[in-house]
């Protein structure tokens, strides 16, 4: 079975994750995990599973993850869930994407504008250079 957590979902349990490395919080953490999945993925997980139960599979989890990394909390659940024939996807964020997130939403690129303003400066500082001359 393959799993893709969007970038939300990635996004949230990183947030959590960092929260429950700074408050100790991890009750927090495990419904944020738990809410990463749909009902769905949980019910087949819940079939591979020895226990059948994905809440007592996130406690094992975070009872075995160090509490220090985000990072190493997503390899961990991966691994763990891989363990079970769950292959875990996490959907990048593209180039796009990133930039868009950089740049304010109501920022527009103009370049044609960008170049008319380019040309305008050029003919002011030709024509204030002969001004320069007669002084």
């Amino acid at each position: 079975m393959e799993i893709l957590l969007d970038k939300r979902a990635v996004r949230q349990i990183r947030l959590s994750a960092q929260d429950a490395i700074e408050e100790g919080d991890i009750e927090t953490l495990r419904e944020d995990i738990l809410e990463a999945f749909t009902e769905e993925q949980v019910e087949e997980i819940e079939r591979r599973l020895d226990t059948g139960d994905f809440f007592e599979f996130l406690t094992d989890l975070l009872d075995e993850w160090s509490g220090d990394d985000a990072d190493e909390l997503l390899e961990l659940i991966d691994t763990l869930l891989g363990d079970v024939g769950v292959d875990l996807k996490f959907e990048k964020r593209g180039a796009a994407s990133e930039e868009e997130e950089e740049a304010p939403a109501d920022y527009e690129e103009d370049e044609e504008f960008d170049e008319e303003d380019e040309d305008e400066d050029e003919d002011e500082v030709e024509e204030e250079e002969p001004d320069k001359d007669v002084e």
